[in-house]
């Protein structure tokens, strides 16, 4: 789908289909999807009713989230990019319908947005309260310092934790059991978390670790450690990983590595 309103109306749409093929569904699919002005309002209002708690009730969470989503052009953006990501990259997925009711790892990764736009406007405490919340409700754990950006997938989203000071790029596939964090080595304010450049996918039960940078375009294979810079465009696997494409070729997919010694492999 291409621009913002196509993939909106295609959800609305998808919900009125799906409303008149199982009438079970029809009243939550009217209040959820169809009744709402934009995509924006629909998601905060599915979000609120799926973390709401004694402490965080519904109709603060939907307010909440609603003023977040729509004052914030990159979130707006990022939700629509995840979307595709996960309808595009899940073979198993049918509509974005789908993802947007039913995808825990979708609704983690835009309940994170809200909790990282509060922590860096100082709200700290509350964007804690809805990381423990988000880690309750989807299994997933994202400390709200976390940064992420446009078109993250997370396959099943089952054990996913990335650490404070990490860093996630755009179009970025990360698998179940998979962990971003640090080595114990480093503590306090500085950076303990691994850097993942754009179009990474990093395989299920990796561990990536420390304060490194996996290049972009890079796979790691399941099951990996990975504790040193990995190259772009690369494949890194074992525990700890290793580069299996060899040094003396010196390029990855036409990528030239200059300053090879740097990563360390």
């Amino acid at each position: 789908m291409s621009g913002s309103t196509d993939i909106w109306e295609q959800i609305r749409k998808e919900a009125r289909t799906e409303s008149e093929a199982e009438p079970v569904l029809a009243s939550f699919l009217y209040s959820t999807i169809i009744v709402h002005r934009s995509l924006e309002r629909a998601l905060a209002f599915h979000l609120a009713g799926k973390m709401s708690s004694a402490t965080l009730l519904c109709t603060q969470l939907f307010t909440l989230m609603t003023e977040i989503y729509q004052n914030d052009r990159f979130i707006g953006d990022a939700i629509r990019a995840d979307l595709v990501a996960f309808r595009q990259r899940d073979p198993a997925c049918e509509t974005y319908l789908h993802v947007f009711l039913n995808y825990k790892g979708f609704l983690a990764v835009e309940a994170h947005r809200v909790a990282h736009s509060l922590w860096k406007s100082g709200r700290r405490s509350l964007a804690l309260a809805i990381q423990s919340r988000v880690s309750e409700v989807f299994g997933v754990d994202f400390h709200p310092g976390a940064t992420l950006g446009r078109g993250v997938f997370l396959d099943h989203a089952t054990g996913v934790v990335v650490g404070e000071t990490a860093v996630i790029g755009n179009n970025v596939t990360i698998l179940h059991h998979v962990t971003l964090g640090g080595t114990g080595k480093q503590t306090g304010d500085r950076d303990r978390h691994p850097k993942i450049r754009d179009n990474v996918l990093i395989g299920a039960g990796a561990q990536v670790l420390g304060n490194i940078v996996v290049g972009e375009g890079t796979k790691i294979g399941a099951g990996s450690v990975v504790l040193s810079n990995i190259p772009p465009y690369s494949t890194a696997v074992g525990s700890p990983a290793r580069v299996v494409i060899p040094k003396k070729n010196k390029t990855f997919d036409g990528y030239k590595v200059e300053n090879w010694d740097d990563y360390e492999i």
